[in-house]
């Protein structure tokens, strides 16, 4: 039996949930490796399977500059696009960057929203074209952020402004001002975020939420109907998640969320009983049915392009990704 399986009887609730903090993360990891596994044996096939003329070398160099380019911008966004425009794969245009940015192959998502957030002239109009390529027309503000919130107040503030004015532009006279947007849009996170931490035990009612949403709309109310109608039945937050489509006699169309290498850790979501009560989830597979195959690729599309994984295991994957390609150039 593996040490961290084994729970001693005497520990106090804050050493079982720091136990439970170690046991996920160990999954992580062992995912992470899982997955370098993965990418390694792709690789090795790769440039097995590469012909030794001119172009197939060009284009080895080419796809080892992006990766050594989305690298880079992980570590430091500016030297990142710095180096992929001064080796010509990308145009230093704020088109083409925030492209870049948006597909966000093989990003951080804190590193976007670092350089997004940055306040001299040529990033706050990258920061504008990458809203434009986002389309909120009829949708609510609870859409999945193509990047994640940067940890200074100036750079959310403008980030914040900067969608909220877009909401507005795509869906116009559903609020005052961009300030209501911008408000309630922080008010959705915070909601969320507490929702789905563990460590928040009075989770917020739909009653509770509405109350602290009054006289945002320029000194009015919101209708309780925007309010309530768009809250989620329940949240699942996609960091360090799979997915996966299966077979199911009883449903069409299906896929799973799951946690790879799971061994009997619970997924960290919740869900709002018909009492308004939030309660967390218990299970370790969340299967979805879609209503058509065209829907079920859409979904399972989107939700692989919004998986996150915690950044300091992307580090560390680098290094041992880095490690084994070593030992084996080494390899006689």
């Amino acid at each position: 039996m593996d040490d961290l399986d084994y729970i001693p009887v005497d520990l106090s609730p804050e050493e079982r949930a720091e136990l439970e903090d170690i046991r996920r993360r160990k999954g992580v990891l062992l995912q992470e490796i899982q997955r370098l596994r993965e990418e390694l044996r792709e690789a090795i096939l790769e440039v097995e399977g590469l012909e030794t003329s001119t172009e197939g070398s060009k284009t080895l160099q080419k796809s080892r500059h992006v990766a050594m380019g989305r690298k880079k911008f992980n570590m430091d966004p500016k030297k990142g696009i710095v180096f992929l425009v001064e080796n010509e794969l990308l145009r230093h245009t704020p088109e083409d960057i925030a492209q870049f940015l948006y597909k966000g192959e093989g990003l951080n998502k804190t590193a976007i929203g670092d350089y997004l957030g940055e306040r001299d002239d040529f990033n706050i109009k990258v920061l504008q074209a990458f809203v434009d390529l986002h389309e909120f027309t009829d949708l609510n503000l609870q859409f999945l952020w193509s990047f994640r919130l940067p940890g200074e107040a100036q750079k959310i503030d403008r980030m914040m402004e900067a969608f909220a004015q877009r909401y507005c532009h795509c869906n116009p006279g559903v609020f005052q001002s961009t300030d209501t947007c911008y408000v309630l849009s922080f008010a959705i996170i915070m909601l969320n975020t507490s929702l789905h931490n563990p460590n928040v035990r009075d989770k917020p009612g739909v009653d509770r939420f509405i109350s602290m949403n009054r006289g945002i709309n320029e000194g009015g109310d919101l209708p309780e109907e925007l309010l309530r109608d768009k809250e989620p039945r329940g949240i699942i937050p996609l960091e360090n998640l799979s997915i996966r489509e299966v077979e199911d006699p009883r449903k069409p169309n299906c896929f799973e969320l799951y946690i790879p290498n799971n061994r009997g850790q619970l997924i960290k979501a919740c869900k709002t009983e018909a009492d308004g009560r939030v309660v967390e989830g218990n299970h370790m597979v969340y299967r979805i049915s879609a209503p058509t195959p065209e829907e079920k690729d859409e979904w399972i599309h989107s939700i692989k392009s919004a998986v996150s994984v915690d950044p300091f295991y992307e580090m560390l994957a680098a290094r041992k990704k880095r490690i084994s390609l070593k030992k084996k150039e080494e390899q006689p």
